[in-house]
């Protein structure tokens, strides 16, 4: 039988459950070995309920011989210390994005696990999606032809508490990001980031010096051109949609019914709506795990390295600055052997 990667968990919030029940029970390559919060009854009962032990400290969970691999799912500003810790303890790393909200730390993270010659992968779901991965393996294939158009919404049915997004990063940090990772996975490399944003929903944000609605558009290298629209209060439900469009055929992915039926009316027909990312992601969430485990066991790269998630912090915090200054911000995408390393080009404010 082959072996599966013994994985702890770290931080159970709502996304760090969502991971403990698909290492439990839809990643044939992993095992969930321990789990561990800073809140120990809330360890406790998790532990119980997947029927694995909960570990008192995380330094339990580094000195336990038996785990190979620590998935982080704590709070953001924890990512960075218990990355690199788990790493020199000889720990593979699974840790969600973003790696941290300081880009000296997020640059000295990458650089820690490298030495440290462990697997280091981010939690950039959208790459494990069927649809998604499925359109991108027909562009790779050359289906598509040469790109014109990207563009890609991503909507919240309902706004966290502002209060509860004040240590986010910001809007682009915490919620484009995803969508400016999508855009280098399935077009290139980005040259250009112009950002509009307001807030609308609810005072509160502006108030934090937030938003929750925001366009973006981007330029590409080979010229073509990318919009990104995003919003914190949708109010009808999740949304996350994709289309893109080339020389010889257009792609698009559309968010899927909850449901997969549609209730008719005298002249109404409905169905239902994802609520959440939950709810929208459930196959994507498993499958990045599952890979993650694959590439630990068989030394193989991972699918979203530490430099994707620089990229898309870095492209991030230009969409940030653009729409601080009103101004295009231009930006200069390097590449070694390392990876892609973006930088603010001369002249940009």
């Amino acid at each position: 039988m082959t072996r599966r990667i013994r994985i702890a968990l770290a931080g159970l919030g709502r996304m760090g459950q969502i991971h403990a029940a698909n290492v439990a029970a839809r990643c044939p390559s992993a095992q969930l070995a321990c789990v561990f919060d800073a809140d120990a009854g809330v360890a406790r009962r998790v532990g119980e309920q997947f029927e694995v032990p909960w570990a008192e400290s995380y330094d339990d969970i580094l000195a336990d011989d038996a785990v190979d691999a620590v998935a982080i799912a704590t709070p953001t500003r924890a990512h960075a210390e218990l990355s690199v810790r788990a790493a020199r303890a000889g720990k593979h790393v699974f840790c969600e994005k973003p790696i941290s909200l300081d880009r000296q730390a997020t640059v000295q993270t990458i650089e820690a696990v490298q030495a440290a010659g462990v697997t280091f992968q981010v939690g950039f779901h959208r790459r494990f999606d069927p649809d998604w991965a499925a359109a991108v393996d027909r562009m790779r294939a050359g289906e598509l032809g040469e790109v014109y158009l990207f563009r890609t919404s991503l909507r919240d049915m309902t706004a966290p508490r502002p209060e509860f997004l004040a240590h986010s990063g910001g809007f682009f940090v915490d919620v484009t990001i995803h969508d400016l990772d999508t855009a280098r996975w399935m077009v290139g490399e980005i040259v250009e980031v112009s950002a509009h944003g307001t807030a609308l929903s609810d005072p509160g944000f502006a108030a934090i010096g937030d938003i929750d609605t925001a366009v973006v558009v981007l330029r590409f290298e080979n010229g073509a051109l990318g919009v990104i629209d995003n919003s914190r209060a949708a109010g009808y439900g999740y949304e996350c949609s994709t289309e893109v469009m080339g020389r010889k055929a257009t792609v698009r992915i559309d968010h899927p019914q909850y449901r997969h039926y549609e209730w008719r009316t005298p002249g109404w027909a409905s169905h239902e709506l994802a609520r959440d990312f939950e709810q929208r992601y459930p196959w994507a969430y498993a499958h990045e795990l599952e890979c993650f485990a694959r590439s630990a066991r068989d030394g193989l790269p991972p699918r979203v390295t530490g430099y994707d998630a620089l990229a898309a912090f870095d492209l991030a915090r230009a969409a940030g600055q653009s729409w601080r200054s009103g101004q295009a911000v231009t930006v200069e995408p390097r590449r070694s052997d390392a990876g892609v390393i973006y930088q603010v080009a001369p002249g940009s404010r």
